[in-house]
């Protein structure tokens, strides 16, 4: 159940005074909020995709065909590990603002789920979900 606004204000000013008072308990709500980890993490895969592309520059520079390779290699996990973590902590911050606990979200793929095994016989074929989406679409609705 989403709070008031008086309520939100409320519960701002708490939590303000609370923080004024006791420093050790800022830094261990700090600590365990997820955001903060995600931030670190964002923060050293970039660091990674820095040094992956010195480690290009270095094997382009000096003939070594190998550090070149090391160096992509180390780029393209850097790249999906700093997208990975931008995601979730995105999703940790809508999360937070819609007021709804992320474990109750439900994903993309599991609507897709339900809404494919609610044909007659339960299982569509993939030209009859086709079909099904397209006229949806041309109906106006998705």
């Amino acid at each position: 159940m989403p709070l008031s606004e008086h309520e939100q204000r409320q519960l701002e000013q708490i939590e303000q005074a609370l923080y004024r008072e006791d420093r050790a308990l800022v830094r261990r709500v700090r600590s365990s909020d997820p955001r903060v980890h995600y931030r670190r993490r964002v923060a050293g895969a970039l660091v990674g995709l820095a040094l992956g592309a010195a480690m290009i520059a270095g094997g382009i520079i000096l003939p070594v065909i190998g550090l070149a390779v090391a160096g992509f290699v180390l780029m393209l996990l850097c790249s999906i590990w700093v997208l990975n973590s931008w995601r979730q902590m995105a999703a940790v911050a809508l999360g937070a603002t819609a007021g709804e606990p992320a474990g109750r979200r439900r994903s993309k793929r599991s609507k897709r789920s339900k809404r494919s095994k609610r044909g007659t016989a339960g299982h569509a074929s993939f030209g009859e979900r086709l079909d099904e989406r397209w006229r949806r679409r041309q109906e106006g609705g998705r």
